[in-house]
């Protein structure tokens, strides 16, 4: 047993079928949760159920699919999952597109899967949090939310928006025993951020010469130099689940590689 030991604890992680999201999951069923993957077909959840049980033996995993951003994807992840004891969510879109070509439905989309899909699964878990008197909340935000890329706006809109959201929803569950807050990720080593990066370099780079090139063109800031690997995501998230984070609540932890300005959000 581990000090981080979240044995008979459930856990829901949104758009958890590979990423940050995969990772925070392997996370939580090495500290001994039981853990619901979220995705939105049949073919990706049962693929991240059977990588997850293989990578954990004997991970009590259980498959969710739904659409978190939609109200009837929503209703049946609750309808599946009664309670749970750590709300992770980490759903989320991104893309670069220059400011003033990104459309109202743009906007919308952006705020609907990043902002509002988080939003109504914390209003349908977080008051049988506060009734049994313990349970995590946790966003996964971003350092866009206080250093918002030229390039993608619309997403560091959505994420700043996550700030507040935890915030308010961390003074609503105060003095109960639950707690909430936020995650700020920096640049992380992901598929999805592989293509990202080869869209604003030579596509004709090696990935490590790519990576390199984007880290200094576009994120000159980061003290690590590199992207951050989703297990370091996970290792933050998993200790804001856990009895040992109990005081700390309303805050916006920061595991964004570090900054040659500091940031304060």
């Amino acid at each position: 047993m581990t000090q981080l030991d979240l044995t008979g604890s459930t856990a829901l992680v949104t758009g958890s079928t590979q990423g940050i999201g995969e990772a925070i999951v392997i996370g939580l069923a090495r500290a001994g949760a039981r853990v619901a993957v979220n995705g939105r077909t049949p073919a990706t959840v049962t693929a991240a159920v059977e990588h997850i049980r293989a990578t954990v033996p004997g991970a009590d995993v259980v498959p969710v699919v739904a659409d978190a951003a939609s109200d009837d994807g929503a209703q049946h992840i609750k309808d599946a999952l009664e309670n749970v004891d750590i709300l992770v969510n980490n759903l989320g879109i991104f893309g670069a597109r220059p400011a003033l070509e990104i459309t109202d439905d743009e906007w919308r989309h952006y705020f609907e899967v990043n902002v509002l899909a988080a939003v109504r699964l914390t209003r349908m878990y977080l008051p049988g949090m506060i009734d049994r008197g313990f349970g995590r909340v946790q966003y996964i935000a971003s350092d866009s939310a206080v250093v918002t890329p030229v390039e993608m706006i619309h997403y560091g809109m959505t994420k700043t928006a996550l700030l507040a959201v935890s915030r308010g929803f961390a003074k609503q569950a105060s003095g109960s025993g639950v707690t909430v807050n936020s995650v700020l990720a920096g640049p992380t080593h992901t598929k999805g951020v592989e293509e990202f990066v080869y869209q604003l370099v030579d596509a004709g780079l090696p990935w490590d010469e790519a990576q390199r090139a984007f880290m200094r063109e576009h994120r000159p800031q980061s003290l690590l130099e590199r992207l951050i690997e989703p297990e370091e995501i996970a290792n933050m998230v998993v200790y804001l689940s856990s009895p040992l984070a109990s005081a700390t609540t309303g805050g916006a932890l920061r595991v964004d590689g570090g900054y040659i300005d500091s940031i304060t959000p």
